[in-house]
């Protein structure tokens, strides 16, 4: 029987543009395309045209990545859609995890094509705020407990990296982002400056800058990406800069 072959691929933020080349080639390359709804629709139809799609909701991650195992080790070439990065925040580590626990490995040929993902795509819109050291933090307690997340969001703030903010309001986690800001405020002045990126290279996309102090919850959902600046990132023309250190050290 043909080997099969698991490629779980970034899609980027959205705009097929935006799609690195090695994602679009196996796309092409593909028997069957696997992923959520939502994401799925962000490729267009001529790409999909051809190919077995196999589509979950949200809330489905397991099955989906079920479906995208059970179709490779079928010998059929799949691909795995994500959204941004395949491996921050998206489906590579469970599909990995499942290939663990079922000993496939050997089985089927499996690969992770990285992707532009929503931080650095919320950065170029935002200017150069991420031009120092920063950290990713998640206020999802889905999966992860929040006691722990409140506990790097303290450590990041406290070490005064720039800090990316995922999943940070839905509406059954509406008051975490305030926790979370409560947090922000013990390590960071109320000026500092706080970006919000809704929907970035999407249809809708909103792109402000505000502070602390001047966040307005309603702004921010769950298709919204957060960048908090450290002790050193000012606005600069709408924008956010992070200096990387160069006036310190030269004449600029």
């Amino acid at each position: 029987m043909k080997k099969g072959c698991l490629k779980v691929i970034g899609l980027g933020p959205g705009d097929m543009k935006l799609l690195a080349p090695q994602a679009l080639q196996a796309i092409k390359d593909a028997d069957a395309v696997v992923g959520y709804t939502g994401y799925v629709k962000l490729i267009p139809q001529e790409l999909l045209e051809g190919r077995e799609v196999l589509s979950t909701g949200m809330m489905a991650e397991v099955e989906r990545c079920r479906k995208a195992v059970e179709a490779s080790v079928a010998g059929r070439n799949v691909v795995m859609v994500c959204s941004g990065d395949p491996g921050i925040y998206a489906m590579a580590g469970l599909v990995m995890e499942l290939l663990e626990a079922e000993d496939l490995f050997d089985k089927i040929s499996f690969e992770v094509v990285p992707g532009i993902p929503a931080f650095t795509a919320a950065a170029a819109l935002l200017g150069a705020p991420l031009m120092h050291d920063f950290a990713s933090v998640s206020l999802s307690d889905l999966l992860t407990p929040w006691e722990k997340i409140e506990k790097r969001l303290e450590a990041a703030a406290s070490a005064d990296f720039v800090i990316a903010i995922y999943n940070p309001r839905s509406r059954k986690r509406a008051g975490h982002l305030g926790e979370a800001v409560e947090i922000l405020r013990k390590f960071r002045s109320g000026n500092t400056p706080l970006g919000i990126v809704n929907r970035a290279y999407r249809e809708g996309q909103k792109v402000k800058v505000v502070t602390l102090d001047t966040l307005d919850v309603n702004d921010v959902d769950m298709q919204t990406v957060l960048i908090v600046g450290n002790s050193s990132t000012r606005e600069v023309a709408g924008k956010m800069l992070t200096p990387r250190g160069y006036a310190n050290k030269y004449d600029i």
